[in-house]
């Protein structure tokens, strides 16, 4: 199958440091590859891959000083995958909705993975205006306010088995925290989750310049005595960060679409104690993978339980649900459905273009008609 993976442009594939999405692109483009497909990339200059890669942008953009504005990027991007639609069998967006108008008429060789919050006011009539676009969520809870939208399945993400080594008697006893420092993630959760146990807490966290005013807020709890800020780690530090951790915490307040940090820690055999919002409940098997909660003070009493847990039981868990190899699979199941689905969806977008001519037509000729005659 001749396959095109759409990534971001703000971070390499795969990231240097932090970066889910593009992550996530990297795995599933190399199991791809390994399985025999034919799969272009495009990404930027700076990205890995086994994949062959068409260069959109010659950094990531997150990590280069002299960008001020993505769009131009994004627009070269689409422009690139414009040129060469005709080449693939599907093209799979990992950039939201960019390339919604550009490709609608390529809509039955399409196929847009939807990353971020959907439960925004604005999404709305725009998913209603592009509905022959198939979706997929990467959880049900991120499609739940989009019920008529396009959506073909949910295909939670997966990590390489042998990515990150499984800590079954860790050294450390602090708990961890990884990700971003925002409101949505939540660190001064965490902070007082570890003040009240009377435990450490390492958070090793990117700040993201729109949370630069946030990060100024929780700076002086970061300089607390038994918190340790250590910024952005690389995938090779995660293994130790979060393998030797108690537990991970994932106390965010936002309708969190997945949450891979969350598979990171199972990998390693870390639980996590987590917030009862968005995907956290399809994610964490509660009283096996770690624990949900809805407070601070609930989660300060779940500790205990969360420490219980058989580390080896929450590894062979997260074999069994997110590994690259079914998350592929799922994807493939999705691309064969829409190949099958193609004279259809092409059949379904001649009578759109039809019906928009016709009205098209029937609009301009009543602007070059002559006004009626009046008579008095």
């Amino acid at each position: 199958m001749r396959i095109a993976q759409v990534a971001p442009l703000f971070e390499s594939v795969p990231p240097r440091l932090y970066g889910g999405t593009e992550r996530v692109v990297h795995f599933l483009t190399e199991e791809l590859v390994k399985q025999g497909h034919r799969v272009t990339l495009f990404a930027s200059g700076d990205s890995r891959t086994s994949a062959e890669l068409v260069s959109c942008t010659r950094h990531a953009l997150r990590l280069d000083p002299n960008v001020r504005d993505p769009i131009p990027h994004h627009m070269l991007l689409l422009d690139k995958i414009r040129e060469r639609a005709q080449e693939f069998d599907i093209l799979h967006f990992h950039i939201d909705y960019l390339h919604f108008p550009l490709l609608r008429t390529e809509a039955g060789r399409t196929l847009t993975t939807l990353h971020g919050r959907q439960d925004l006011a604005d999404h709305m009539p725009f998913y209603a205006h592009f509905p022959e676009m198939p979706l997929v969520s990467i959880s049900n809870a991120q499609r739940a306010p989009l019920p008529r939208a396009n959506f073909l399945g949910t295909v939670h993400h997966g990590l390489p088995l042998e990515l990150h080594k499984p800590t079954f008697e860790p050294r450390g006893r602090y708990l961890a925290f990884l990700g971003r420092i925002s409101p949505e993630k939540g660190p001064d959760r965490a902070i007082a989750i570890a003040r009240s146990a009377g435990l450490p807490l390492k958070i090793a966290a990117k700040v993201d310049k729109a949370d630069e005013d946030y990060f100024r807020v929780v700076a002086s709890m970061l300089n607390e005595p038994r918190v340790e800020f250590i910024g952005e780690i690389n995938e090779d530090e995660k293994t130790e960060f979060l393998g030797q951790a108690a537990a991970l915490l994932f106390p965010a307040q936002w309708p969190e679409p997945f949450g891979v940090v969350m598979i990171e820690a199972m990998a390693c055999g870390t639980p996590v104690l987590a917030f009862r919002c968005g995907s956290v409940p399809e994610i964490v098997d509660d009283g096996h993978t770690g624990r949900i909660v809805s407070s601070v003070d609930e989660a300060v009493r779940a500790l205990p339980d969360v420490f219980a847990l058989d580390r080896k039981a929450i590894r062979a868990r997260f074999e069994e649900r997110f590994s690259v190899n079914r998350m592929t699979a799922e994807y493939l199941k999705v691309y064969h459905r829409l190949i099958i689905m193609r004279p259809r969806s092409e059949a379904a977008l001649s009578a759109l273009a039809a019906r928009s001519l016709a009205v098209n037509g029937h609009s301009a000729q009543a602007a070059m008609a002559p006004p009626p005659s009046q008579t008095s």
